[in-house]
């Protein structure tokens, strides 16, 4: 795990000193590689590029980024791991090719020489986003992988491309001073992050999974900043394949074995997350069978109820045996981290499981280097109680009205005033919430129930907001995956699936993989994710539903295959999730934090928010009315990063 930046500079604006520049971006990003740090300046071809070292595999200097080929021919700067580089290795052998060291980048480069970009692509199995410069046809190329487990920024600058594994490195370029995506940030406060392909930044760009930019250095500009997929996913979740229950089980623990077996190689100490759910488990399960002394597994434990695993990780562990250590935090502890938040996601998101997600991350560094998680389960295997709940919604709603459908049709025609007194009368629970707050609950029923398609209902389902433009002064939210055309085949797949879809391109990636990323790189700690191996992916995705969703419960074969490993009755509980009691300390420990952040005046001055609305959002949570915690949370964490940003004359 590294961290990589640099840029073509195709205006000749940055040759009096690149390599000052290219120090300062290596050094806006240290933490993710401490180790060690190299550039190189190609002023034939206007290329820098530089590397941030977290040694992993081949400790030694041979291993060290920048790294040129055999033939000179490229030269490459690599973030992440390719898992089946020895496999991979033994065949550049049988064909005549030499190695110097012992590391996966070598490897790369010498398939690059031997089967040409694209071909090594594919032969690939691994996490990464790299800058390769083919010196020959002169070209840049900006790869990330095919899950998009690790970032990659681009964008230009004036007339000079410049790219990075986080925004960080590209303010440490001169001058370098965007303008705020006001259209990105209603994306945002839909979700709580900003989806690919957009950044806080108007015109830096996240390069989209499984995507390549290739640039020729002779004749590109900004308008050939086109990336092509490489890779796709929609082929595997379009059709699926119909065996022996037994067979398809069985096939899933050969396969996921071998993926976890590979991921284990490193030359520094290794463990796992615990948390006692289906997929940490079932990776530590695995792990465990392999190894010739018990692993190493953490977890973070809270005293507030509702919100701990600890005590079920613990009894996973003591079953498979894995040299467990668990810590439990206070609040303090927790709430001590908070002012680093805008700094570690350095652009605003606002998934509140960040906060564990650090402190898990801090403490396991204290102990190993490189850490496996269980992501990717509930996408792939279908394990999010949204999915049968929305699919019944849906149906629900397309089916033949009954009684109750009719009378709450005709109340959500009238106005609000009407419409929320009948509500109020109908649905107890509401009688509470404010004439504001009603208006809200009454905008997202009349979107989800006017979406035209499953796509847009789902939409409104994950969404925070049911307009979140409407918090802005000015905005609109743009194209993404959740409001563009399906694909043909994924138009043409189960409602289950398409929701699957939905998770893979946008929440996974952008969500949980930019919080585990960020959250483990700030500690200097890899993080390793086998379900998201690209051929566990296909297998998965290729399953039909009544193996993954079973009875209202998703997950049905992961759960068989971990039944295998560890009795039931220590991992079959409803899903808990990796969260904090955030809608508490708003009104407790952190009011004071967001009263600040949130004060009318400071509001209307920085003229980005609808001071209105937010205020009533705000008070409205404090009063007990409602819990606001989830959209307050991307408020906050937007003014958090703002005050930050603002100052370093960054977020204009």
């Amino acid at each position: 795990m590294c961290g990589i930046a640099g840029f073509w500079d195709a205006g000749n604006r940055l040759r009096s000193g690149p390599d000052a520049v290219l120090k300062a971006m290596a050094q806006a990003i240290r933490h993710r590689g401490p180790d060690a740090e190299g550039q190189t300046w190609e002023p034939g071809l206007g290329v820098g590029m530089t590397h941030r070292r977290l040694a992993i595999q081949d400790l030694s200097s041979a291993g060290g980024q920048p790294m040129r080929s055999p033939s000179m021919r490229f030269t490459m700067v690599f973030n992440g791991e390719i898992y089946n580089f020895l496999h991979l290795r033994k065949e550049l052998e049988s064909l005549g090719r030499g190695f110097t060291g012992h590391s996966d980048t070598e490897v790369m480069l010498t398939a690059f020489e031997q089967w040409g970009v694209e071909a090594a692509l594919e032969r690939f199995a691994g996490m990464f986003a790299f800058a390769l410069l083919d010196h020959v046809h002169r070209e840049l190329w900006l790869v990330r992988d095919r899950m998009g487990e690790k970032p990659l920024y681009y964008g230009w600058h004036q007339d000079t491309l410049v790219f990075a594994s986080e925004l960080k490195a590209l303010r440490a370029v001169p001058g370098f001073a965007p303008e705020l995506d006001r259209d990105a940030l209603a994306l945002l406060f839909r979700h709580n992050y900003i989806p690919a392909p957009h950044s806080i930044f108007r015109g830096i760009h996240k390069l989209l999974p499984a995507h390549c930019l290739r640039l020729s250095l002779d004749t590109s500009g900004q308008s050939d900043c086109r990336p092509v997929r490489y890779w796709s996913m929609d082929d595997a979740i379009g059709h699926a394949a119909e065996l022996p229950e037994d067979a398809v089980l069985d096939s899933l623990e050969e396969l996921l074995g071998s993926v976890i077996g590979e991921q284990m190689l490193a030359d520094v100490p290794l463990g796992a997350f615990l948390s006692g759910g289906v997929d940490s488990s079932t990776i530590v399960a695995l792990m465990q069978q392999r190894a010739k002394r018990p692993i190493r597994t953490f977890t973070i434990g809270f005293r507030e109820k509702g919100f701990n695993e600890a005590e079920h990780a613990a009894a996973v562990a003591r079953h498979l045996g894995t040299d467990h250590t668990e810590l439990y935090l206070e609040p303090g502890d927790a709430l001590d981290c908070i002012p680093r938040l805008p700094e570690i996601w350095d652009e605003p998101f606002a998934d509140s499981s960040q906060i564990p997600t650090y402190l898990i991350s801090r403490l396991t560094r204290q102990h190993v280097t490189v850490a496996l998680s269980g992501d990717g389960g509930d996408e792939l295997f279908a394990g999010y109680g949204r999915y049968p709940s929305t699919l019944t919604a849906w149906n629900r709603l397309h089916a033949k009205p009954g009684f109750r459908q009719r009378v709450e049709s005709v109340a959500l025609a009238l106005p609000n005033a009407i419409a929320g007194s009948l509500a109020r009368a109908i649905r107890p629970k509401r009688r509470h919430l404010s004439g504001f707050g009603m208006a809200e609950k009454l905008a997202a029923e009349r979107a989800a129930r006017g979406a035209g398609s499953l796509q847009a209902f789902y939409r409104q389902r994950v969404g925070y907001w049911a307009d979140p433009a409407a918090l802005l002064v000015r905005g609109a939210e743009p194209s993404y995956v959740l409001n563009e055309a399906w694909p043909r085949s994924i138009a043409e797949a189960t409602s289950l699936r398409q929701l699957q879809w939905l998770d893979l391109n946008s929440y996974l990636p952008d969500d949980i993989l930019t919080k585990v990323d960020r959250a483990a790189m700030a500690v200097s700690l890899e993080t390793r994710v086998p379900l998201l191996d690209h051929r566990v992916v296909s297998f998965a995705l290729s399953l039909p539903d009544h193996l993954k969703l079973r009875d209202g419960a998703g997950k049905y074969l992961l759960r068989r295959l971990l039944h295998r490993h560890v009795p039931a009755s220590l991992v079959d509980r409803p899903k808990q999730g990796f969260a904090v009691p955030i809608a508490q300390w708003l009104r407790l420990e952190l009011r004071d934090w967001a009263e600040a952040l949130l004060e009318r005046r400071r509001l209307e001055q920085e003229g980005v928010l609808d001071a209105t609305r937010v205020r009533r959002t705000w008070q409205d949570h404090l009063e007990g009315r409602a819990d606001y915690s989830f959209q307050l949370w991307g408020i906050l964490m937007f003014q958090a990063w703002y005050e930050r940003h603002s100052r370093c004359g960054g977020a204009g």
